[in-house]
């Protein structure tokens, strides 16, 4: 089978990312407005984008009538309105139910912090909260947003931001910066409302040698 995208409605466009580009990290994003109400959302359209200098991104998407999620709305650069700082949570087995929890909509001013029951702990560097439960946050300050079809119902909008301060767990990471898998315990989106954990994992070497190797 195969289609031009063109040729689909958006909901099924939407079905084959997110049914075949598995399994993908939840950046669970919390943010602050202008009044500073705290929002906390999951999104599973993320990822890291490099190291020199450490940047990562995450993608809301417009709502169903165009307009543009909280999460952006506060994360985007001062001049475009917003606080333009976010923290990405690392989304573990601990808070998996939270984390689903975080995206039911709320009026603006409710914060899902206190739907779910996860505690908001002061940030280092930026005015947004981290979550106290998740063993990494990454507190940034946003870089640039990419808005791919402004004001469409669904329409991708890319978050990048400049990471300004890690907080890790102590017992996770070693000496060599190493994280434990184990102990992260870190939780990924299938298609539909399907997830999966990280607990099947396997070494490989990369370029030739993997070809090699069994």
């Amino acid at each position: 089978m195969h289609w031009n995208p063109d040729d689909l409605d958006v909901a099924s466009r939407y079905k084959l990312l997110i049914g075949c580009i598995v399994p993908r990290p939840i950046a669970l994003v919390s943010t602050v407005d202008r009044e500073g109400r705290t929002n906390l959302a999951p999104f599973s359209f993320f990822n890291g984008v490099g190291s020199n200098p450490m940047t990562l991104l995450f993608c809301p998407a417009n709502k169903p009538d165009g307009s543009e999620k909280d999460s952006l709305l506060n994360a985007r650069p001062i001049e475009d309105g917003g606080v333009g700082e976010f923290v990405v949570n690392v989304s573990t087995e601990q808070i998996e139910r939270q984390v689903a929890g975080a995206a039911e909509p709320l009026a603006h001013a409710e914060s899902e912090f206190d739907l779910v029951g996860l505690t908001p702990a002061p940030s280092v560097a930026v005015a947004p909260p981290r979550v106290l439960e998740s063993p990494v946050s990454f507190e940034c300050r946003t870089a640039q947003v990419i808005r791919t079809n402004p004001g469409e119902p669904a329409a991708g909008n890319i978050v990048i931001g400049h990471v300004v301060h890690v907080h890790v767990t102590d017992e996770l990471i070693n000496e060599r910066f190493h994280t434990d898998p184990e102990k992260l315990a870190a939780i990924g989106r299938m298609g539909g409302l399907m997830y999966c954990r990280t607990r099947d994992r396997f070494e490989m070497p990369m370029g030739r040698a993997a070809l090699n190797s069994e």
